[in-house]
């Protein structure tokens, strides 16, 4: 009550975005989320809804995507690595080999989405607006590679050999999809 007139402090500043964020994505449409779950729950029971995570809701929903590699790797910039490295032309190699899940998987853990852009990957849209997918090299070949999903991102360690990168990034996306949080 009566927060507009309260200043937002740097004591108070993190309950004021917590409090914005609020409003902005579930108040001021709170009329719209409900009108929208009273016809989901009309089609399907919200206990059979509550079986799935988003992801899986995802998929469910739209199905396992045609993931063109060739297409992708058209469309990658790659930092401190070059398509010639020994980790790039690796992980084309196990992407390739990937069944379509297992692509849909990595597709999640580095876009955020399982969805392929209608115009292909040429049309993937970052945090900044237009962004092509990237692998950045990362330093530390014990760790599983990361994602950054607003960037489209994916640090990728200096394995020693494709059998290695193989087994960390399967595990990455796997665990990304059972959904364990990567930065």
């Amino acid at each position: 009550p009566n927060g507009r007139s309260l200043p937002v402090t740097n004591e108070n500043k993190y309950e004021y975005i917590q409090l914005m964020s609020e409003h902005k994505m579930t108040n001021s449409v709170k009329q719209q989320i409900e009108h929208f779950l009273k016809g989901l729950h009309e089609i399907v029971p919200p206990q059979l809804l509550s079986l799935f995570d988003d992801k899986e809701l995802e998929l469910l929903i739209s199905g396992l995507p045609d993931i063109d590699i060739e297409d992708l790797k058209q469309n990658t910039e790659y930092h401190n690595y070059t398509p010639q490295s020994d980790q790039v032309q690796w992980f084309w190699k196990v992407l390739s080999d990937f069944t379509q899940e297992q692509r849909a998987w990595f597709l999640q853990f580095a876009t955020g989405t399982s969805r392929v852009p209608v115009e292909g990957f040429k049309g993937l849209v970052g945090m900044r607006g237009p962004q092509k997918f990237s692998l950045h090299r990362a330093y530390g070949g014990d760790r599983l590679p990361s994602a950054h999903t607003c960037f489209n991102q994916v640090d990728l360690p200096e394995y020693p050999s494709e059998d290695v990168l193989r087994e960390k990034l399967l595990q990455a996306v796997s665990e990304g999809h059972e959904g364990f949080g990567f930065a």
